[in-house]
């Protein structure tokens, strides 16, 4: 692949999921890319991190920021399309809820083939030079004089850039030298909730042993279980998330046993009981954490983007998605403003706080869907509540699963227009409450033949607020 060269040099502290993309559009761009990674190649590796590899869910947002490296097909080719979600209930009934329009899907995707797809398109580029067992010790954040450390023993190098992009995840190295040199808001939780990977592996006969196209959750009100496809092997990654005080009263095989027997009976023979005791006893439960940031850069020299700025709990399958979404939106930015990094920063920064913080949001929202309230009557009821809606105005309602995974819609915008619609769907319940109960009235007050008055009057009414509907949403 040939690339003109603008000789200005860019170091990428990560070359996980975002720093391999991100380092792939500077690239592109005629950067000079210096890619640092403190693990050895994945792609020369047995296996990945243990205990880090949750599937995961590619949705629109990501897809746009591989389409346009000219990369989605592949991508989606290593995938299993994910159409919607399937309820595993405690007496072993299944019930499916789809995402969306039948032709809306979430596609699984393996977290070390997509890394592999990614450096391999990396490595097309003439202008690239990736470095791994390198380690970030110092960065001078206002000038990009950098300092890496060698995990196998080479000797330090100490390099300037013209700009560092930080996406080295969660525990950020690069946002830790931010935060030493700059006036810079930071946050995290630990939520009370962490995880374990379980696997079901594939029939006899090689095939997926459950419906292949959806997410499978196990919802128990604190805590779930989902099953994510994997097209490699037709096995599904498992995940347990539970709250840790759950995790710590499981000690011996008996309590593991009888724990899966009581809350996920029908997943036994499909795991395997060596397998689940395994997990449960000798496997430590993983922290989940949730990072919200600001501002995402210094001057016109470093900037930060993935989950080194918003790191989320999964449970929306966005983590990802967003930070892909970051890549696209600073190239876009710098479309923009002309590679002009001291505009392109600050606008970049201000573009993607709010809906780093969003998405943050967002996830810990969806988890409570997830667990429970996929289970209550009153989430069926808005469900198709907001499908009907959206089949009868689709240009003004959109259900929000619908906007954050299968539009670009800003995710504050997202929450914004929620919120809106909680608005309105109150004073519809409020306004047919009423017409209920007057027309109800009306009936019994009057002939049979004012039946049809009634009728004509409900239907006006309903016309009328459709009409608000339209009118309160362009105020929005």
């Amino acid at each position: 692949m040939m690339t003109t060269t603008n000789g200005k040099r860019t170091a990428i502290i990560g070359g996980g999921l975002v720093g391999a993309l991100q380092a792939c559009f500077l690239a592109k761009r005629g950067y000079n890319v210096d890619l640092f990674e403190f693990r050895d190649d994945i792609r020369k590796l047995d296996r990945y991190v243990t205990g880090k590899s949750i599937n995961l869910s590619l949705a629109v947002r990501g897809r746009a920021a591989l389409a346009e490296l000219g990369i989605e097909d592949e991508v989606l080719a290593a995938g299993t399309p994910m159409y919607g979600r399937m309820i595993h209930d405690l007496d072993g009934t299944q019930r499916s809820i789809p995402y969306g329009k039948k032709d809306q899907f979430n596609m699984s995707t393996d977290r070390r083939k997509l890394n592999e797809i990614l450096l391999d398109e990396l490595e097309k580029y003439p202008n690239v030079t990736m470095h791994f067992n390198r380690k970030l010790t110092k960065c001078d954040v206002e000038k990009g004089d950098c300092e890496f450390e060698s995990t196998a023993s080479e000797p330090v190098m100490q390099e300037s850039f013209d700009l560092v992009c930080g996406c080295d995840g969660a525990f950020s190295a690069t946002r830790k030298q931010v935060m030493r040199s700059t006036r810079f808001n930071y946050a995290q939780e630990y939520i009370p909730h962490g995880y374990i990977e379980l696997i079901i592996p594939p029939t006899k006969d090689g095939e997926f042993a459950m419906a292949k196209n959806y997410l499978h959750i196990w919802p128990r009100g604190t805590f779930m279980m989902i099953g994510l496809p994997d097209k490699a092997d037709k096995s599904f990654v498992m995940t347990l998330f539970m709250p840790f005080s759950v995790f710590d009263t499981i000690h011996t095989e008996e309590d593991a046993m009888n724990f899966f027997q009581t809350e996920f009976p029908d997943s036994i023979p499909l795991i395997g009981k060596d397998h689940i005791m395994k997990q449960l006893l000798h496997t430590k439960a993983q922290p989940l954490i949730a990072i919200k940031c600001s501002p995402y850069y210094v001057k016109d020299k470093t900037v930060l983007l993935g989950d080194a700025v918003h790191a989320t709990v999964p449970f929306y399958g966005q983590g990802m998605n967003c930070g892909f979404e970051d890549c696209l939106v600073f190239n876009e930015c710098m479309d923009k403003y002309g590679d002009n990094l001291a505009e392109v920063l600050p606008a970049y920064s201000k573009l993607r706080t709010p809906d780093g913080e969003g998405v943050v949001d967002l996830s810990m929202f969806n988890y409570i869907e997830m667990r429970h309230n996929v289970n209550t009557w009153t989430y069926l009821l808005r469900k198709k509540v907001d499908n009907l809606l959206q089949w009868i105005i689709p240009n003004t309602w959109v259900p929000l699963y619908t906007m954050v995974s299968f539009t670009r819609i800003r995710y504050s915008d997202c929450i914004a227009y929620r919120k809106w619609q909680d608005k309105i769907l109150s004073r519809v319940l409020l306004g047919v409450g009423m017409t209920s109960f007057l027309s109800l009235s009306w009936l019994v007050m009057s002939k049979q033949s004012q039946i049809g008055d009634t009728a004509s009057l409900f239907t006006n009414y309903m016309t009328q607020f459709c009409s608000s509907l339209m009118s309160s949403k362009q105020e929005l």
